[in-house]
């Protein structure tokens, strides 16, 4: 028996490769630390019935139309906003992602990037790796700010955002938090406060955004809102880069507006060699790092190559994003 073929457009690790070698014909980009061309995507494609993609990949309508013979697109992430999915829908093309894998990995992440701006570690790293502790220890050499005691607020009260609470309760942190929708539940669980997204910016001395990018996200946080924070505050970024309006925090941050920030996602990824913000001091910047755990990018590696192959069996994913896509192609084994 022929069997189906599909595309990997990233090198992955060996326990996904091997899922997916076992029940179809795969080929994989072979290029280590560059995303695939658009150019070769579109050719690669063609013949496939499956596409395992990542976030730096553009899956439009362009793409699936190159690709006839598709029938699913398993992204190699929670978010999927680098992927059309109505289109998908449409031409009957089944979408899923990997939700759940990462949430702790990435609020410890989150957790870290705010620890480090607080207590100015980079700083002080390139200091001493610049041979600039010449002279004797001294009480203001690169003080920073408190941690515990202080007052975390948190923009958006998914998993991440709850799994950030549970770690800020264990530095004796006053949590509170803005959601869409109030969490009764995690607010007796975990001893939080519900506030209005302006009363969060007002008074936490740390901000961390744990947001989906949507058109009403993006761009959230801007010049008002940074102005709206505590001169001693700091913001932390771990969910998508364009709910940030970059240029105005770095006009926050190059004026004082606030102390701080931590950033693991950017406006452009990779970030522009240009941008201003790698000229700030009190920045802590991570390449898209906030899942980057040996044991969690190989769980989400093999749970995409088990979504993916799910549909090649005939068999309903388990991490489905469209799910009204069964109605226009349903499961057939």
């Amino acid at each position: 028996m022929v069997k189906p073929k599909v595309y990997v457009t990233r090198q992955l690790f060996d326990e996904a490769i091997e899922i997916l070698e076992e029940h179809a014909d795969v080929e994989v980009y072979e290029g280590v630390d560059d995303a695939i061309p658009r150019e070769l995507l579109l050719e690669k494609v063609a013949d496939v019935e499956g596409l395992l993609s990542l976030l730096t990949e553009r899956i439009d309508a362009e793409v699936m139309d190159a690709a006839e013979g598709l029938r699913v697109i398993s992204n190699y992430a929670v978010g999927y906003n680098n992927i059309d999915v109505a289109a998908a829908t449409e031409r009957g093309i089944y979408v899923t992602n990997t939700p759940g894998i990462l949430t702790d990995t990435t609020a410890d992440a989150a957790f870290a990037l705010l620890m480090a701006a607080a207590r100015r570690i980079p700083e002080a790293d390139r200091h001493i790796r610049a041979r600039g502790w010449i002279h004797a220890w001294g009480p203001r050499m690169f003080i920073g700010t408190d941690i515990h005691g202080k007052t975390l607020g948190i923009l958006g009260m998914g998993r991440i955002g709850s799994a950030i609470a549970k770690r800020a309760k264990g530095f004796d942190m006053k949590v509170i938090y803005h959601d869409l929708y109030r969490r009764e539940d995690l607010e007796e669980e975990l001893g939080i406060d519900y506030k209005s997204r302006d009363e969060v910016l007002r008074e936490a001395d740390f901000v961390s955004l744990h947001v989906p990018l949507t058109p009403e996200t993006h761009h959230m946080i801007g010049a008002g809102e940074l102005e709206a924070m505590k001169e001693t505050a700091i913001l932390i970024n771990t969910s998508r880069g364009p709910v940030v309006d970059e240029e105005a925090l770095y006009e926050a941050l190059r004026d004082g507006a606030i102390a701080g920030a931590g950033l693991d996602v950017f406006e452009v990824e990779p970030i522009n060699p240009g941008s201003p913000l790698l000229d700030l001091d009190n920045i802590v910047l991570t390449p898209h790092l906030a899942s980057g755990s040996v044991e969690t990018r190989t769980k989400m590696a093999t749970t995409a190559a088990l979504n993916l192959v799910s549909v090649l069996q005939g068999k309903e994913p388990p991490n489905l994003v469209n799910p009204e896509v069964m109605k226009i192609r349903p499961i057939v084994k």
